[in-house]
């Protein structure tokens, strides 16, 4: 069975970075991307960074350009969140998902197999 485990969250000061860890498990082969996705309290899922497997492609929500980056590590089965310029407003439980097919869309309706998650705390 497919299963996300992400890590890496925690307290950092605004102007901070955090790399956050989805380790991907129970999968064989085919054509997908992944999603890093965020939640704050009393607030919609929002679209963070997404990558297509194997074909390098990405794409980033408008409030996380220029400041996050989406990498995979194929052999180890792992994709990152490299955040950097954290801000209060990022403060969220983070988590991945996986969708069919390589294009990189944002809508969290398109994912499955949620991971727990994550939880940034940008806070000074």
């Amino acid at each position: 069975q497919l299963k996300f485990v992400e890590s890496g969250g925690g307290l950092v000061q605004p102007g901070g970075s955090l790399r956050l860890s989805c380790a991907m498990s129970g999968f064989g082969s085919g054509y997908y991307a992944i999603g890093w996705f965020r939640q704050a309290p009393g607030k919609e899922r929002e679209g963070v960074a997404c990558i297509s497997h194997s074909g390098g492609g990405t794409s980033y929500g408008d409030s996380v350009k220029d400041r996050f980056t989406i990498s995979e590590n194929n052999a180890k089965n792992l994709i990152y969140l490299q955040m950097n310029n954290l801000k209060p407003e990022d403060t969220a439980v983070y988590s991945c998902a996986i969708k069919r097919y390589r294009d990189c869309d944002l809508s969290p309706r398109l994912y499955n197999n949620w991971g727990q998650g994550t939880q940034v705390t940008v806070s000074s």
